[in-house]
């Protein structure tokens, strides 16, 4: 899995990643893996997905060949989601099933967004969520996000160091993260 986490503060986001890659009960670590960066810019923002390796690189290409998507808002990130998820399927073969319960098919994928507009995080059924202070995804997300709210008031910490912090406890305590992380900044536009 991973640790992936977003903030948001005094007018700058910050997201980072960790490096790891897991396949069942084998570790691939940065050093054996010659593209360990699990954070890409696409359409002016950073992206990092947790979930199947694939979907790394096929949710890339997608957005590549998309030009015309908009992810200025919640409800635009959820139009162009919903509007690349025929392509996920019919271009790549992405198996849209889950549950039998499930009310939409889904789209298999979680993923962090940080752009000038916002913190957003986009899940499996095309539900899209904006943060106001941070989140986290994937498998250190639980000690990512403690660590994240317990450093966020303090005045001495920027976006980026409580980015940093919440990708460092996530890697000490989960067992499928790792240092050496990624991490890129960017600052809010003006409204």
């Amino acid at each position: 899995m991973t640790t992936v986490v977003v903030v948001k503060k005094d007018g700058e986001i910050a997201i980072a990643a960790d490096s790891q890659s897991t396949f069942g009960d084998t570790a691939l670590a940065a050093s054996f893996d010659a593209r360990w960066n699990k954070i890409f810019k696409a359409h002016g923002g950073y992206f990092s997905i947790c979930g199947s390796a694939a979907h790394d690189l096929v949710l890339q290409a997608a957005l590549k060949k998309s030009k015309s998507l908009d992810f200025s808002s919640r409800p635009a990130i959820f139009d162009s989601f919903r509007k690349l998820h025929p392509k996920l399927k019919e271009d790549y073969f992405l198996k849209p099933d889950e549950e039998d319960e499930d009310a939409y098919e889904s789209s298999q994928m979680t993923v962090l967004l940080a752009n000038p507009h916002g913190i957003f995080g986009i899940f499996s059924l095309r539900e899209v969520y904006e943060f106001e202070r941070f989140w986290a995804i994937g498998s250190g997300r639980d000690y990512a996000i403690g660590a994240m709210q317990v450093l966020y008031d303090r005045p001495d910490m920027s976006a980026a160091d409580i980015a940093k912090a919440g990708v460092e406890t996530g890697c000490i305590f989960d067992v499928s993260s790792s240092l050496p992380m990624t991490s890129y900044t960017l600052k809010v536009a003006e409204a």
